[in-house]
C-alpha cells in the first residue's frame, strides 16, 4: 500500500531535496524501511539502535505514534507519515 512519508527541510538533503516520498508498508517501521532502502543516509538521522531517536517524532494522520504503537503503528493506503525532528535553541 502506497504511503506518502513527508521529509523536513533539514533532512531533505538526505532525500535529494525530495519533500514528499512515497512507500509501501503496512506499519511505520515497513515504510521506514521501504525509505531507508532508497535513501541510507536518513536512517542514522531519524533512527539508533533500531528505535526512533527521542527527538524525532513521526506522525500518521496528525497523531504521534509514541501513543500508539511505535514503530508498529499500521498504516492504511494513501496515508500520510510526517517525520518531524525536533528543534531546540534560542535566546
Amino acid at each position: 500500500m502506497a504511503v506518502t512519508v513527508k521529509i523536513p527541510t533539514q533532512l531533505r538533503a538526505t532525500t535529494g531535496g525530495q519533500a514528499d516520498l512515497s512507500a509501501d508498508g503496512a506499519t511505520v517501521g515497513e515504510v521506514l524501511e521501504a525509505v531507508f532502502a532508497e535513501h541510507g543516509d536518513l536512517r542514522d538521522r531519524i533512527t539508533e539502535n533500531g528505535e526512533l531517536r527521542r527527538f524525532v517524532n513521526v506522525y500518521v494522520g496528525g497523531e504521534d505514534i509514541r501513543f500508539g504503537d511505535g514503530l508498529g503503528t499500521s498504516v492504511s493506503d494513501g496515508a500520510e507519515v510526517t517525520i518531524l525532528p525536533a528543534v531546540a535553541g534560542g535566546c
